[in-house]
């Protein structure tokens, strides 16, 4: 039989973050195409013919990053109006910048976090925002990996007007990317406190009909449970519950006030949560009973939220928030260990957006995503536990090589598929604007 590797990564470490949690100390990954042939020690490559060898020098070879939960274009308002309560910063700062945007704007925000993602090593990302068609655009030129949807609300978008036009171009999106290999569309009202229930019932149609993810933040801050059960007289998980919205299909965004009964129900309908521990800190919003959740057995994914809440896109640090976080809120060190939270940046996210069959892990069949952490850094060695020092110690600064479905996007800190200085000039003008 004809073995043969179109590029094979090589002289690492490999972490598999498959269902065993394999680690081979010396292993190697060969990609045929967009597919992972071979998962192995790196000595099981002999006799293989190999296009291209990578050498990842002693680092670790894993899986891209998943980050579950994000607004790529608000690269455009990173430190536009920080220290602020969520409402005022969203009513009186972020409403109002982006009632300014417009398809080029978003491209361009998009662009730059595009580039931000991929030198820190995320391959795949879920986008909420405006002009999401721009999103998917500028996503796939970049050749990442995204669940992208037109956020939905009661008030006219500047992206669509009126809201009829927003499910019309929910379904156009839906319709224009159904084949596409790394693109994704998902259904996406913005939240119960900005939807009525009748749009939030349409949406979740829309989502069943299409063989769509459903994506909603929900249950983010008190103010909004406590408008939610004044209003309906319920919480917003169980709203969603009354409304017939909760199921495997729904991402739930942020999760942070629950009652033991929201747990209860998240579980039993096997809800996928996006947990963003950063953006909930900075803005006060409070912590979310991640370890709760897990140990009801809900599939939690890691996000960064979008940067302007944030204000970063690097999941490295995300991770190492999100396990300290809930270490010190819960006075347990032994809660939220390394091992649970980098499989919830990467098979864990992936099965959050319903991927985990084509990524987050590296297996034979799956799709070629995979990252080379660089361990000869000072601040990594040395290293008794990989898993420990990458959620521990790494950065995203540590990453060397990003590959998605087999195409190499980043290589010593070089970008193949952005123009990363013109995204930089594009959005400083943009932000000139805004000032």
């Amino acid at each position: 039989m004809d073995r043969h590797a179109d590029i094979l990564i090589t002289g690492g470490l490999v972490l598999t973050m498959d269902d065993e949690d394999r680690t081979i100390p010396d292993g190697a990954v060969a990609v045929s195409g967009d597919i992972i042939a071979a998962v192995d020690d790196a000595a099981g490559f002999e006799g293989w013919r190999v296009d291209r060898t990578v050498d990842a020098r002693g680092g670790i070879i894993m899986p891209g990053l998943v980050n579950v939960h994000t607004h790529a274009a608000m690269t455009c308002f990173r430190g536009l109006a920080d220290d602020l309560p969520l409402m005022t910063w969203l009513n009186d700062h972020i409403f109002p910048a982006e009632a300014t945007l417009d398809r080029e704007k978003v491209a361009t925000g998009t662009a730059l976090a595009c580039a931000e993602m991929i030198l820190s090593g995320t391959t795949c990302f879920c986008d909420m925002y405006l002009f999401e068609d721009a999103v998917a655009e500028t996503a796939r030129r970049a050749g990442m990996r995204a669940v992208v949807g037109e956020v939905l609300f009661d008030f006219p978008s500047p992206a669509y007007g009126p809201l009829r036009k927003g499910f019309e171009k929910t379904q156009a999106l839906i319709d224009q990317w159904r084949k596409d290999p790394l693109i994704r569309i998902a259904v996406e009202p913005h939240s119960p406190y900005l939807c009525a229930p009748d749009l939030l019932k349409k949406a979740g149609d829309t989502a069943l009909k299409n063989d769509c993810l459903l994506v909603t933040h929900l249950s983010e801050t008190r103010n909004e449970v406590d408008q939610i059960q004044k209003t309906y007289g319920r919480t917003p998980i169980a709203h969603m519950a009354e409304l017939g919205l909760l199921g495997p299909h729904l991402l739930a965004c942020h999760c942070v006030v629950l009652t033991a009964s929201d747990r209860t129900l998240l579980a039993r309908y096997d809800v996928k949560v996006a947990h963003n521990p950063e953006s909930n800190m900075k803005l006060a919003s409070g912590i979310a009973p991640i370890p709760q959740l897990l140990d009801a057995g809900v599939c939690v994914g890691l996000g960064t939220d979008g940067c302007s809440s944030n204000n970063d896109l690097d999941m490295l640090l995300e991770m190492d928030t999100a396990a300290k976080l809930h270490k010190v809120a819960n006075l347990d060190p032994t809660v939220m260990d390394a091992r649970t939270v980098l499989r919830m940046a990467t098979i864990e996210g992936a099965r959050a957006l319903g991927l985990d069959g084509i990524t987050g892990s590296l297996a034979p069949g799956k799709q070629a995503d995979v990252i080379i952490v660089d361990t000869e850094k000072p601040h990594l060695q040395p290293m008794f536990q990989p898993t420990s020092h990458l959620v521990y110690a790494a950065r995203g600064s540590d990453v060397a090589f990003v590959m998605i479905a087999g195409r190499v996007v980043m290589e010593n800190g070089a970008v193949f598929t952005i123009d990363v200085d013109r995204a930089i000039r594009e959005v400083n003008r943009i932000a000139r604007g805004l000032r």
